[in-house]
């Protein structure tokens, strides 16, 4: 059962061992050689493993321990204990433990360590998991504001609140703080897609490189991500029965280039328009294949994958699209006048191939299947106002059937 001790003074014995009792009856107190120093009273408990617990606080801190030991046996009864000692674990301790469970590819990991580290360890570090309070974590996020595009500053945020709910978790802390009401969490900024036109796609096509031309084919009349065409084989293309198999990317991880999964490691089949398959049809013959050797997914593992690929640099290597980006792409915007923001990047032809579907009135479970997202929702809620206005069509289906307006009887 939960006691307190009080170590400065214990009762008092007579010759005999008797307890010494005052005129109302009460044990006579004697000093002990801790009387002035250190904390003064010691609750003592036995925590839901068995093992005895202990908690200090100081003089005059009797209500206060009184208040502890009423809490732990409540919390005991209620299965809701976290031993203190628990929350004493430093933050960055914790998450760097953390980080070396997580089971990402090495792309994302890369990523979430750099935002862990930069953006969260410096703040959080060295503070012990029960210290965290809303206040530091508004506080932090407030500092944040200041340095950060909001976009960055969500991410982080959810970078955060992961590693305080595995604390939860571990039973650490009993509740996350960045979950409480007092903190708002910043969300990422609402972008409205506005799609490119067909003349300003075929401007930038033209401005190209021949050799990367029909890498605007395949983003705008493919949809097809950036390092999904850099990454395309020979034999993914069905030239004749009109498919493209997105079956990998080429990205940078830790600054290396590597062959891995496609964006939500799913493989899908786009189909392939007799236009695009022309265009790809002359590039091939203009520019062979060419055999390229990477890590798959690790750039420190030892896997590797050879892939007859369909764009290479003209040095016969892999595509950079850091490379790419700044010495091929950027150029090609400022010959036609359009500015390169985060907007106007290779990305821009998934939405020109978007928008071209819907306005030709292809479905979204259809649109999301090619784009390769994972959730048809978030099709919807990114091109939902580019869909055709159903009022006019609403028209149209009731004069179809009805054949001419309706007269009042």
């Amino acid at each position: 059962m939960a006691h307190i001790e009080d170590r400065w003074f214990t009762p008092q014995h007579d010759d005999d061992g008797k307890l010494v009792l005052n005129a109302r009856g009460k044990p006579v107190m004697a000093r002990t050689t801790l009387y002035g120093t250190g904390l003064r009273y010691r609750v003592c408990y036995i925590g839901p493993d068995g093992r005895e617990r202990k908690k200090s606080f100081p003089d005059r801190a009797k209500q206060a321990a009184e208040a502890f030991m009423a809490t732990v046996e409540a919390d005991k009864h209620r299965g809701t204990f976290i031993d203190p000692a628990a929350g004493c674990m430093l933050f960055g301790e914790f998450a760097e433990t953390w980080l070396r469970t997580r089971t990402y590819d090495k792309s994302t990991m890369e990523s979430l360590e750099v935002r862990v580290r930069k953006h969260i360890l410096p703040f959080f570090g060295s503070r012990p998991l029960s210290s965290i309070k809303p206040s530091a974590v508004a506080e932090w996020d407030s500092e944040l504001a200041g340095v950060l595009a909001q976009d960055t500053r969500s991410v982080a945020f959810a970078y955060l609140r992961m590693i305080l709910t595995a604390a939860v978790d571990d039973e650490r802390i009993a509740k996350n703080p960045c979950s409480a009401k007092s903190v708002k969490q910043p969300r990422p900024v609402e972008r409205r897609v506005i799609p490119w036109t067909y003349d300003d796609v075929s401007a930038i096509r033209a401005n190209l490189l021949p050799r990367y031309r029909p890498v605007v084919d395949l983003g705008g009349g493919c949809g097809m991500r950036q390092g999904e065409i850099f990454g395309l084989g020979v034999d993914d293309l069905d030239l004749v029965g009109g498919w493209v198999h997105v079956r990998r990317q080429v990205k940078r991880v830790y600054s290396r280039l590597v062959f891995g999964l496609p964006k939500n490691d799913k493989d899908r089949r786009v189909p392939l328009p007799a236009s695009i398959a022309a265009a790809l049809r002359a590039h091939l013959a203009e520019f062979p294949t060419v055999s390229v050797t990477l890590p798959w997914e690790d750039p420190f593992g030892d896997e590797r994958v050879t892939v007859p690929l369909v764009f290479v640099t003209s040095r016969r290597g892999a595509i950079n699209r850091s490379h790419f980006n700044s010495k091929v792409w950027h150029p090609a915007l400022a010959a036609v006048g359009i500015p390169h923001t985060r907007a106007t990047g290779v990305h821009a032809l998934r939405h020109f191939y978007a928008s071209t579907l819907l306005d030709a009135g292809e479905n979204v479970r259809a649109l999301a299947t090619y784009l390769g997202h994972a959730d048809p929702g978030f099709t919807l809620r990114i091109y939902t106002h580019l869909m055709p206005s159903s009022e006019e069509r609403t028209r149209t289906a009731i004069d179809s059937l009805f054949g001419v307006p309706l007269r009042a009887a």
